[in-house]
Protein backbone atom coordinates (compact mmCIF):
# COMPACT_ATOMS: atom_id res chain seq x y z
CA UNK A 1 0.00 0.00 0.00
CA UNK A 2 1.56 3.16 -1.24
CA UNK A 3 0.39 6.84 0.45
CA UNK A 4 0.19 9.18 -2.40
CA UNK A 5 -0.87 12.43 -0.08
CA UNK A 6 -2.41 13.55 2.75
CA UNK A 7 -4.37 15.99 4.76
CA UNK A 8 -5.15 16.95 8.01
CA UNK A 9 -8.99 18.09 8.30
CA UNK A 10 -10.62 20.67 10.74
CA UNK A 11 -12.15 18.14 12.36
CA UNK A 12 -8.96 16.41 12.75
CA UNK A 13 -9.78 13.32 10.82
CA UNK A 14 -6.55 12.59 8.45
CA UNK A 15 -7.67 11.48 4.44
CA UNK A 16 -5.03 10.11 3.32
CA UNK A 17 -5.60 8.77 -0.95
CA UNK A 18 -3.60 5.29 -1.67
CA UNK A 19 -2.64 2.74 -4.12
CA UNK A 20 -2.55 -0.82 -3.81
CA UNK A 21 -1.43 -2.30 -7.38
CA UNK A 22 -3.81 -0.59 -9.45
CA UNK A 23 -6.27 -0.01 -7.27
CA UNK A 24 -6.81 3.20 -5.72
CA UNK A 25 -8.13 4.39 -2.61
CA UNK A 26 -9.00 6.89 0.48
CA UNK A 27 -8.42 5.90 3.88
CA UNK A 28 -9.90 8.48 6.96
CA UNK A 29 -8.46 7.65 10.13
CA UNK A 30 -9.09 9.49 13.43
CA UNK A 31 -6.86 11.70 15.90
CA UNK A 32 -7.06 8.69 18.62
CA UNK A 33 -3.89 7.19 19.26
CA UNK A 34 -5.22 3.81 19.49
CA UNK A 35 -6.21 1.56 16.62
CA UNK A 36 -9.93 1.99 15.62
CA UNK A 37 -11.86 -0.50 14.07
CA UNK A 38 -12.87 -0.27 10.22
CA UNK A 39 -15.46 -0.12 8.10
CA UNK A 40 -15.16 -0.38 4.58
CA UNK A 41 -17.77 1.44 2.78
CA UNK A 42 -18.32 1.16 -0.73
CA UNK A 43 -20.22 3.02 -3.39
CA UNK A 44 -23.33 1.45 -5.46
CA UNK A 45 -23.10 0.48 -8.59
CA UNK A 46 -19.94 1.93 -9.75
CA UNK A 47 -19.97 5.61 -8.34
CA UNK A 48 -16.73 7.43 -7.99
CA UNK A 49 -14.60 6.79 -4.23
CA UNK A 50 -14.75 10.39 -4.91
CA UNK A 51 -18.72 10.88 -4.81
CA UNK A 52 -19.70 13.94 -1.99
CA UNK A 53 -22.54 11.89 -0.26
CA UNK A 54 -19.78 9.16 0.32
CA UNK A 55 -17.19 11.22 1.45
CA UNK A 56 -19.34 13.10 3.98
CA UNK A 57 -20.56 9.80 5.53
CA UNK A 58 -16.96 8.63 5.55
CA UNK A 59 -15.75 12.04 7.58
CA UNK A 60 -18.43 11.78 10.20
CA UNK A 61 -17.95 7.97 11.08
CA UNK A 62 -13.97 8.27 11.02
CA UNK A 63 -14.99 11.97 13.31
CA UNK A 64 -16.76 9.18 15.59
CA UNK A 65 -13.47 7.21 16.14
CA UNK A 66 -13.64 4.84 13.16
CA UNK A 67 -11.04 4.28 10.35
CA UNK A 68 -13.03 4.49 7.32
CA UNK A 69 -11.41 3.21 3.71
CA UNK A 70 -13.05 3.09 -0.06
CA UNK A 71 -11.58 2.28 -3.19
CA UNK A 72 -12.68 2.64 -6.57
CA UNK A 73 -12.46 -1.78 -7.55
CA UNK A 74 -12.33 -2.46 -11.26
CA UNK A 75 -14.64 -1.38 -13.60
CA UNK A 76 -15.74 1.39 -10.77
CA UNK A 77 -15.29 5.07 -10.43
CA UNK A 78 -12.44 6.26 -13.21
CA UNK A 79 -11.26 2.37 -13.66
CA UNK A 80 -11.22 1.58 -17.11
CA UNK A 81 -14.29 -0.41 -18.49
CA UNK A 82 -14.47 -3.66 -20.43
CA UNK A 83 -16.70 -3.06 -23.78
CA UNK A 84 -19.17 -5.01 -22.34
CA UNK A 85 -19.46 -2.89 -19.80
CA UNK A 86 -19.21 0.17 -22.09
CA UNK A 87 -21.99 -1.32 -24.02
CA UNK A 88 -24.22 -2.55 -20.93
CA UNK A 89 -24.19 0.95 -20.23
CA UNK A 90 -24.99 2.46 -23.38
CA UNK A 91 -28.08 -0.36 -23.54
CA UNK A 92 -29.38 1.14 -20.07
CA UNK A 93 -29.70 4.71 -20.74
CA UNK A 94 -31.25 3.84 -24.00
CA UNK A 95 -33.66 1.35 -22.18
CA UNK A 96 -34.59 3.89 -19.49
CA UNK A 97 -35.26 7.17 -22.37
CA UNK A 98 -37.70 4.60 -23.48
CA UNK A 99 -39.31 3.21 -20.67
CA UNK A 100 -38.11 0.02 -21.48
CA UNK A 101 -37.57 -2.97 -18.77
CA UNK A 102 -33.65 -2.60 -17.65
CA UNK A 103 -33.57 -5.86 -14.91
CA UNK A 104 -31.62 -8.00 -17.44
CA UNK A 105 -29.53 -4.64 -18.53
CA UNK A 106 -28.48 -4.35 -14.65
CA UNK A 107 -27.68 -8.10 -14.39
CA UNK A 108 -25.37 -7.85 -17.45
CA UNK A 109 -24.05 -5.12 -15.76
CA UNK A 110 -23.54 -5.30 -12.17
CA UNK A 111 -23.55 -8.93 -11.57
CA UNK A 112 -19.44 -8.59 -13.84
CA UNK A 113 -18.80 -5.85 -11.44
CA UNK A 114 -19.62 -7.77 -8.26
CA UNK A 115 -17.36 -10.22 -9.59
CA UNK A 116 -13.87 -8.05 -9.88
CA UNK A 117 -15.04 -5.86 -7.21
CA UNK A 118 -15.41 -8.43 -4.18
CA UNK A 119 -11.06 -9.87 -4.67
CA UNK A 120 -10.00 -6.32 -4.50
CA UNK A 121 -12.19 -5.47 -1.68
CA UNK A 122 -10.64 -8.15 0.34
CA UNK A 123 -7.26 -7.73 -1.21
CA UNK A 124 -7.25 -4.17 0.18
CA UNK A 125 -8.44 -5.66 3.36
CA UNK A 126 -5.54 -7.32 4.08
CA UNK A 127 -3.31 -4.47 3.33
CA UNK A 128 -5.29 -1.95 5.63
CA UNK A 129 -5.52 -4.58 8.64
CA UNK A 130 -1.44 -4.66 8.60
CA UNK A 131 -1.71 -1.09 9.67
CA UNK A 132 -1.00 0.02 13.12
CA UNK A 133 -3.36 2.80 13.05
CA UNK A 134 -6.14 0.07 12.48
CA UNK A 135 -6.93 -2.62 14.92
CA UNK A 136 -10.50 -4.11 13.96
CA UNK A 137 -13.06 -5.69 14.13
CA UNK A 138 -14.24 -4.74 10.78
CA UNK A 139 -17.69 -3.28 9.34
CA UNK A 140 -19.44 -2.93 5.53
CA UNK A 141 -21.46 -0.24 4.88
CA UNK A 142 -22.78 0.46 1.27
CA UNK A 143 -23.45 -1.51 -1.68
CA UNK A 144 -26.15 -4.03 -1.13
CA UNK A 145 -24.73 -6.52 -3.86
CA UNK A 146 -20.90 -5.91 -2.99
CA UNK A 147 -21.64 -6.15 0.95
CA UNK A 148 -23.44 -9.69 0.59
CA UNK A 149 -21.08 -11.23 -1.35
CA UNK A 150 -18.33 -10.24 1.08
CA UNK A 151 -20.73 -10.72 4.62
CA UNK A 152 -20.57 -14.39 2.90
CA UNK A 153 -16.90 -14.86 1.78
CA UNK A 154 -15.08 -12.68 4.25
CA UNK A 155 -15.05 -14.34 7.64
CA UNK A 156 -13.47 -11.04 9.16
CA UNK A 157 -16.84 -8.55 8.50
CA UNK A 158 -18.57 -8.20 11.87
CA UNK A 159 -21.10 -6.20 10.62
CA UNK A 160 -22.82 -4.50 7.97
CA UNK A 161 -25.13 -1.77 6.95
CA UNK A 162 -26.59 -2.19 3.28
CA UNK A 163 -28.01 0.42 1.50
CA UNK A 164 -31.08 -0.90 -0.10
CA UNK A 165 -31.39 1.76 -3.31
CA UNK A 166 -28.68 -0.38 -5.16
CA UNK A 167 -29.89 -3.05 -7.86
CA UNK A 168 -28.78 -6.51 -6.57
CA UNK A 169 -28.43 -9.40 -8.86
CA UNK A 170 -29.95 -13.14 -8.91
CA UNK A 171 -26.75 -14.27 -7.79
CA UNK A 172 -26.50 -11.94 -4.28
CA UNK A 173 -30.25 -12.32 -4.14
CA UNK A 174 -29.42 -16.18 -3.45
CA UNK A 175 -26.45 -15.16 -1.46
CA UNK A 176 -28.55 -12.76 0.76
CA UNK A 177 -29.61 -16.55 2.62
CA UNK A 178 -26.32 -17.04 3.94
CA UNK A 179 -25.51 -13.81 5.28
CA UNK A 180 -25.55 -13.75 9.42
CA UNK A 181 -23.86 -11.14 10.67
CA UNK A 182 -26.02 -8.38 12.56
CA UNK A 183 -27.26 -6.39 10.01
CA UNK A 184 -28.82 -2.99 9.46
CA UNK A 185 -30.70 -2.40 5.86
CA UNK A 186 -31.84 1.24 4.69
CA UNK A 187 -34.57 1.63 2.41
CA UNK A 188 -36.07 4.82 0.79
CA UNK A 189 -39.87 4.12 0.73
CA UNK A 190 -40.32 6.00 -2.63
CA UNK A 191 -37.26 5.01 -4.53
CA UNK A 192 -38.77 5.57 -8.35
CA UNK A 193 -35.68 3.06 -9.29
CA UNK A 194 -35.76 0.00 -6.84
CA UNK A 195 -39.07 -1.79 -6.39
CA UNK A 196 -40.38 -1.36 -2.55
CA UNK A 197 -41.28 -5.19 -2.61
CA UNK A 198 -37.83 -6.31 -3.92
CA UNK A 199 -35.76 -4.80 -1.27
CA UNK A 200 -38.68 -6.24 1.54
CA UNK A 201 -37.59 -9.66 0.26
CA UNK A 202 -34.07 -9.47 0.44
CA UNK A 203 -34.82 -8.17 3.96
CA UNK A 204 -36.82 -11.47 4.50
CA UNK A 205 -33.81 -13.53 3.02
CA UNK A 206 -30.99 -12.69 5.07
CA UNK A 207 -30.49 -15.36 7.48
CA UNK A 208 -29.14 -12.76 10.05
CA UNK A 209 -30.24 -13.49 14.04
CA UNK A 210 -29.84 -9.50 14.12
CA UNK A 211 -31.42 -7.60 11.18
CA UNK A 212 -33.00 -4.32 11.31
CA UNK A 213 -35.00 -2.27 8.72
CA UNK A 214 -34.78 1.67 8.70
CA UNK A 215 -37.36 2.72 5.86
CA UNK A 216 -37.88 6.46 4.95
CA UNK A 217 -39.73 8.59 2.61
CA UNK A 218 -38.77 10.20 0.11
CA UNK A 219 -36.85 8.90 -3.14
CA UNK A 220 -33.18 7.26 -4.14
CA UNK A 221 -31.12 10.35 -2.94
CA UNK A 222 -32.98 11.41 -0.05
CA UNK A 223 -31.85 9.32 3.04
CA UNK A 224 -31.93 11.42 6.08
CA UNK A 225 -28.56 12.30 7.69
CA UNK A 226 -29.28 10.78 10.83
CA UNK A 227 -29.39 7.83 9.55
CA UNK A 228 -25.72 8.51 9.34
CA UNK A 229 -25.69 8.68 13.21
CA UNK A 230 -27.60 5.86 13.51
CA UNK A 231 -25.61 3.92 11.33
CA UNK A 232 -22.69 5.07 13.61
CA UNK A 233 -24.30 3.64 16.63
CA UNK A 234 -25.29 0.36 15.00
CA UNK A 235 -21.19 -0.13 14.40
CA UNK A 236 -20.42 0.70 17.60
CA UNK A 237 -23.02 -1.67 19.20
CA UNK A 238 -20.74 -4.45 16.73
CA UNK A 239 -17.23 -3.11 16.46
CA UNK A 240 -16.24 -1.80 19.81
Amino acid sequence: MHFTSEQRLDDGVLEREFTLGEIPGTLWTPQSAAPAPLILMAHNNGLPKGSARLVARARQSAACGYAVATIDAVGCGDRPRSAADEQARADLRRAMQAGEPVDEIFESLIGPLVDGAVPEWRTTLDALLALPEIGGPVGYSGWTAVGIRLAVSEPRIAAAGFFAGGFVPRAQREEARQVTVPLLFLLQWDDEGNPRQRALDLFDAFASKEKTLHANLGGHTGTPWFEVEDGNRFFGRHLR
